[in-house]
């Protein structure tokens, strides 16, 4: 007799939910979807910078792309510092959504923010002083140390709003909305392409700046959008609003977003360390392989845009149902994201087998660039549905508050596979730019299926955050 209390408890439920408005129904592929598809637009245009950046610089020559590659390495890092509480902000946020705690969510928002602007700052400080000896570090040449230098410069003194920015847009998203954040980088991609084309090209009679010049667009934008969203926040956005008055530190609030955000945001510094070993690696290749790289990556870059959304949206689908005291429905909900970012990237993959030289030339007119680049955009093209688990997955454990694992796993492949392999096939047995792409690509199917089998698993389901 009591084994049906739990089956007519369940059939009341669907009742009650069959009895709501259909537009408070929705199936689960539209809840991804409702998520997913501004969230892809949102990191396609966050991309954008950096693609545009590459694409007006591409003609300048050689030492210019490297310059601006390199630069981004570090500025990559800082964003790891924000990661970290981003991170956090987003699965508490989600959590105490999905248990419509308000005013919870309202104050991780102050205290997320209120860290990010103390992280903004240091991270500027040291940006700006650091930029030459920083990208010396890489072991790039004298004319690109310069030109390189002077990029980070600008970039990394405007690390506070960028701050402001990322930080704002993960709690929006954590609060579900997925289309502020995507208008936002709206507005910083069109400040960014104006002001870059400008002071690169000169016109009017203008200075031509250079590599300098797609700084500053760079900059100008995103500080645009740090003050944006922090406009969007005091105003009020995804049910949460920022308030600054009587505003100070709660160590109990901040402690509890840091230990979810800062394994990731370890994950994140191993991934950027190991990325930096990686550019060391493959500039011993010589500049116009190091080009090649940046805009192979720069190329690939379009295929991160599904997996980036989908796992975005499967963070906080997973953090709200679990704050909804609904497991099962995280776990179809990180399902189904998976399984839409795994068909688009595949699709996406298709196109990098059969027109890798189109891609890469879309960046640069260098005929040895473009020959060069070709093999790696072909390799990563057939993988691209692991990729989709590379990113998915650990986005829904994220949600869950289930960050370790993913950083243990980051970590141990990309120092114990990509590192070693990338040095043996590259530089030990001259296989050069696609056997480093090749131990890349190693790296990338053992994140995936480890991912894939702690999700699996279902222990993240009991996780207190």
């Amino acid at each position: 007799m009591n084994d049906m209390v739990p089956t007519r408890l369940a059939f009341q439920q669907r009742i009650a939910d069959l009895l709501q408005p259909r537009s408070a129904q929705g199936t689960i592929r539209q809840d991804v979807f409702r998520l997913a598809l501004p969230a892809m637009g949102e990191q396609m245009l966050s991309m954008m910078v950096g693609i545009v950046d590459t694409y007006l610089v591409g003609h300048l020559g050689a030492a210019s792309l490297a310059a601006v590659g390199l630069a981004n390495q570090w500025v990559f890092m800082a964003t790891m510092l924000f990661g970290a509480v981003a991170t956090g902000a987003t699965a508490l946020i989600a959590r105490f959504v999905g248990a419509r705690e308000k005013a919870q969510a309202n104050e991780v928002l102050r205290q997320s923010m209120l860290l990010g602007a103390g992280i903004g700052v240091i991270a500027t400080v040291f940006g700006f002083s650091l930029a030459e000896p920083a990208v010396r570090l890489l072991g790039a040449e004298e004319e690109v140390v310069m030109l390189s230098a002077s990029y980070l410069r600008v970039v990394s003194s405007i690390f506070f709003f960028s701050t402001l920015m990322f930080i704002g847009n993960a709690s929006m998203r954590g609060g579900g909305d997925t289309r502020t954040p995507l208008l936002v980088m709206l507005v910083v991609n069109v400040v960014n392409v104006a002001v870059a084309w400008t002071a690169i090209n000169g016109p009017f009679g203008l200075p031509k700046m250079g590599v300098v010049g797609s700084a500053l667009g760079a900059a100008t934008g995103r500080m645009s959008g740090g003050l944006l969203v922090m406009y969007l926040l005091l105003k009020g956005r995804a049910g949460i609003k920022l308030r600054l008055a009587h505003l100070r530190p709660d160590v109990d609030l901040i402690r509890r977003v840091l230990h979810v955000g800062l394994p990731t945001g370890m994950e994140q510094l191993l991934f950027r360390l190991g990325h930096m070993v990686f550019a060391r690696i493959l500039a011993e290749l010589g500049t116009v392989a190091y080009a090649a790289n940046q805009v192979a990556m720069n190329g690939w870059s379009l295929s991160f845009m599904p997996g980036f959304g989908f796992a975005l949206a499967a963070t906080t689908l997973v953090g709200q149902r679990l704050g909804a005291n609904d497991p099962e429905g995280a776990q179809q909900r990180g399902y189904t994201s998976y399984r839409l970012a795994a068909g688009l990237m595949g699709s996406v993959g298709v196109l990098f087998l059969l027109f890798p030289a189109q891609i890469v030339g879309f960046f640069t007119n260098d005929p040895e660039i473009i020959e060069i680049g070709t093999m790696p955009l072909r390799m990563v093209g057939l993988i691209q549905p692991v990729l989709s688990a590379t990113m998915v997955f650990p986005g829904a454990l994220r949600g869950a508050g289930d960050t370790r694992f993913p950083m243990v796993v980051t970590g141990a492949a990309i120092w114990l596979i990509r590192l070693p392999l990338a040095y043996l096939f590259a530089i030990v047995l001259g296989w050069g730019l696609p056997g480093a792409w090749g131990a890349l690509a190693l790296d990338l199917c053992m994140r995936g299926l480890l991912n894939f089998l702690r999700f699996r698993g279902g222990r993240w389901k009991s996780i207190e955050v």
